[in-house]
């Protein structure tokens, strides 16, 4: 990163000294107190260390829910006014020269998914108040100063760990989303933290599932025959059944018993059906982990089908558990560690209006409309002005149905 490249006044040896206070962590250490199981396969452990990489369907929630998060319009509040104009609008809407305000809160809400924490950064040349520019840093990079502790307010310094150099980042220049880690009160942890096994699973059942495809073109099977042939009979039979149906491979060899041959195929054994219900229980679990009903993954079981309402309350229901509440955790972290910290008087936030998975249908609005009506609860002119039309002469009158009676105190029912 172009823009991260600051020179740094201090010693050799100062720097040595600083170096040795920072948080030691890969990629992934912290995630929690301690490490994910140590693979004795590199490809392994590499799989389970980067499963955005690796596995598809972390890949396919992550994404799925950073498309919705980036559909709510961010805005900032002033008064109870939009504001559409000045600084703060400027900064949001192009939060810098290579962002646009959906790039930020996809790659923050990714981030936050992925590592648990996202970090904004106010730009090289910040020297306080509000800034000019926003970039999110990428978690994997950023190393803490080992003084102080966030009880007592001295967390110390940030530093971004570059390709050639640790660059010092103080406090005040980052907003950091951190999701709360039972082993790190500092950093973020990582949703897929107790994954590990799941991941590496998931790994060795594609691996087998692969095998199974590449070296076979057609089930396991046998050549089999009641005849007697000699050995050179057998290698002609079959090289001419590998030219036409497919190579074999060490781990497959195909048996030859003798003339009269007949193939027998045989079908998958009770382990390999197990890794494909293994990898639909994976599937489920990462599902559930993100909080995504599985229509909205487009995963529908074949006995159990959807209607378009089951489908509509899918999303629905996406949306009011899973995008919604990640939406107003963001909302509360910018304002403390954003626009209270600035003494600032506007508040950010997502403007959920044209979300249609929100929105009730016209029938049933307009079946809630009349029920309140008939009840005395709203007149008419109230139903039309939420609905942003013109009022009616007569709307303000309530007209009660003329089979209820009047009852005073006292009078018997």
């Amino acid at each position: 990163m172009n823009i991260l490249k600051r020179i740094i006044h201090t010693t050799k040896q100062k720097n040595s000294e600083t170096e040795k206070n920072v948080e030691k962590t890969s990629d992934i250490d912290h995630f929690s107190a301690g490490n994910f199981p140590d693979f004795s396969n590199s490809t392994v452990k590499k799989y389970v260390d980067d499963p955005y990489l690796f596995n598809a369907w972390v890949n396919i929630a992550v994404g799925i829910v950073i498309r919705n998060v980036a559909r709510a319009n961010f805005t900032v509040v002033r008064s109870g006014n939009k504001i559409t104009t000045g600084k703060l609008y400027a900064l949001f809407n192009r939060p810098n020269k290579m962002m646009s305000c959906f790039d930020l809160w996809k790659e923050t809400a990714a981030w936050w998914l992925l590592e648990g924490e996202a970090f904004w950064w106010f730009g090289n040349f910040y020297a306080g108040g509000i800034p000019n520019e926003i970039y999110v840093l990428d978690p994997r990079r950023m190393r803490h100063e080992s003084e102080g502790t966030i009880l007592d307010g001295k967390c110390g310094r940030w530093f971004y760990q570059s390709d050639t150099e640790l660059i010092p980042i103080l406090q005040d220049e980052i907003v950091h989303f951190r999701e709360w880690n039972p082993w790190n009160p500092l950093r973020g942890v990582s949703p897929l933290v107790s994954f590990s096994l799941e991941l590496e699973q998931d790994y060795y059942a594609n691996r087998a599932n692969s095998q199974l495809l590449k070296h076979n073109a057609v089930p396991q099977g046998i050549l089999k025959t009641d005849q007697v042939i000699r050995p050179e009979e057998a290698d002609a039979l079959e090289r001419r059944w590998e030219a036409k149906y497919g190579e074999a491979r060490a781990s497959r060899k195909i048996a030859v018993l003798g003339k009269g041959t007949e193939f027998k195929p045989l079908s998958f054994t009770p382990e390999t059906v197990k890794l494909f219900e293994l990898k639909r229980w994976i599937v489920y679990a990462i599902l559930a982990k993100y909080g995504i009903p599985p229509k909205v993954a487009n995963i529908q079981d074949k006995g159990s089908p959807l209607s378009g309402k089951d489908t509509a309350e899918q999303h629905a229901e996406f949306w009011k558990y899973t995008i919604v509440p990640l939406l107003k955790n963001f909302e509360d972290i910018i304002k403390t560690q954003f626009f209270m910290r600035l003494g600032l008087s506007e508040v950010g936030t997502f403007d959920l209006a044209d979300i249609p998975e929100l929105q009730e249908s016209e029938d049933a609005q307009s079946n809630r409309d009349i029920a309140e009506i008939n009840a005395g609860l709203k007149t008419i002119n109230e139903v039309l002005k939420e609905r942003g039309k013109d009022s009616k002469p007569w709307g303000d009158i309530w007209y009660r149905p003329r089979n209820m009676i009047p009852t005073a105190k006292g009078d018997e029912v």
